[in-house]
């Protein structure tokens, strides 16, 4: 059975949580890390989202970002 399709978030803001598969880390070092951010920065320059807060974890990344008003409103 599939899972109910999330709402829309009226403010377009979002807290999005990336995690290893079993706890296993995404980052072994720091050059994972710096193409995870370039990957990041180039979607925001596409002006897909606004960044507000970013950290990353070995194991896990915490995003805090808001949809851009045009793509909000498809």
């Amino acid at each position: 059975m599939g899972r109910e399709k999330r709402k829309r978030s009226i403010t377009g803001i979002y807290h999005i949580m990336l995690r290893g598969i079993d706890g296993q880390n995404i980052f072994i070092d720091d050059e994972d890390r710096e193409k995870f951010m370039k990957v990041l920065f180039k979607g925001k320059a596409k002006g897909q989202f606004l960044l507000y807060g970013y950290c990353l974890m070995n194991k896990h990344v915490h995003l805090l970002i808001k949809e851009d008003e045009e793509i909000g409103t498809s």
